[in-house]
């Protein structure tokens, strides 16, 4: 019905940047909500950061002052722009979207490795 696809992940040096983007696609006929999503081997899923339509975002604190979020309602499309790296960072990034008056869906994750 929806399709979420991650981009931008690689391995970086910590202090380095990335720009992930997540498209979404299929069935979206109304969308509340956007955001990131990140988990580390052996470790819980953790909130990164959300957008919704009207344009609020939220962080986690672990990010606020280095990520950005921002969303392109038009194209179904979330970044999240990460500046600062540091390795506590690395994880897989999960796009996930708020549509359709409720409904959940999850991008497969693209990998974010950050070295010392």
């Amino acid at each position: 019905q929806v399709q979420l696809v991650e981009s931008g992940g690689g391995l970086v040096q910590a202090g380095g940047s990335l720009k992930l983007s997540c498209v979404g696609s299929g069935n979206i006929f109304s969308l509340s909500a956007m955001g990131w999503y990140r988990r580390a081997p052996g470790k819980q899923r953790e909130l990164v950061a959300t957008i919704t339509s009207d344009g609020y975002p939220d962080y986690a604190d672990s990010v606020k002052g280095r990520f950005t979020i921002s969303l392109d309602t038009a194209e179904n499309t979330v970044y999240l722009q990460m500046n600062s790296l540091k390795p506590e960072d690395t994880g897989v990034y999960y796009c996930n979207a708020d549509v359709n008056f409720g409904m959940e869906f999850w991008g497969k994750g693209t990998l974010v490795t950050v070295s010392s």
